[in-house]
C-alpha cells in the first residue's frame, strides 16, 4: 500500500492510525534517508497508543522506552551502529516480549540489522514533489487490520 504524505501532519496522522489499531508484539522496521520523516511517523505512533511525553529521535541513547500508553512504545534508532554491534544489544527480547512488556517496536534503519523478525510491518518513507512524502507499507507474515485501509482512504 502506498499512502501520499502532503507535510509533516499527515506524516503524524499515519502514525496516530497505526498507533490505534497495532497490537501489542507489531514491529515496524522503518527505513528511509535521513530527515524523511521516521521520528515524526514514530511520534504520531506514540499519539495514537495515548503516550504524552515527548518523542524524540533515540540516535544517541539507541533506545527510547515510552511505556504510559495503551501499549509500551520500543523506539530503537540504529544509524550509529554495525551489524556486530546489533546482535549484541539482544534486541529481540523487544519483539519477542521476553524482558519487557510486549508492545510496538519501531525500528529506524532496520537495514543495519544481522536478523529479523518472524513478522513485521515494512514501512518505507521517500520523497515526493515539493516536500511532500511517500509511505510505502508492507506487512511481512502480519495483518494489517481492514480499518487501516479504511482509514487511510478516508483520510489521505
Amino acid at each position: 500500500m502506498n499512502i501520499f504524505l502532503a507535510d509533516a501532519e499527515a506524516t503524524i496522522c499515519l502514525g496516530v492510525i497505526l498507533g490505534e489499531l497495532l497490537t501489542a508484539g507489531s514491529v515496524i522496521l522503518l527505513e528511509a534517508d535521513l530527515g524523511a520523516g521516521k521520528t515524526t511517523l514514530v511520534q504520531g505512533i506514540g499519539k495514537g497508543l495515548g503516550i504524552t511525553e515527548s518523542i524524540v529521535s533515540p540516535t544517541f541513547t539507541l533506545i527510547n522506552e515510552y511505556t504510559e500508553g495503551r501499549l509500551p512504545l520500543y523506539h530503537l534508532d540504529l544509524y550509529r551502529l554495525e551489524a556486530n554491534e546489533v546482535a549484541a544489544l539482544n534486541l529481540e527480547t523487544y519483539w519477542e516480549g521476553v524482558e519487557v512488556m510486549p508492545g510496538i517496536v519501531a525500528i529506524e534503519w532496520p537495514q543495519r540489522l544481522p536478523y529479523k523478525p518472524d513478522s513485521y510491518l515494512s514501512v518505507r518513507l521517500s520523497y515526493g514533489d515539493n516536500n511532500t512524502r511517500i509511505a510505502e507499507i508492507t506487512p511481512f507474515n502480519c495483518v494489517i487490520s481492514g480499518d487501516f485501509a479504511a482509514r487511510c482512504i478516508s483520510y489521505f
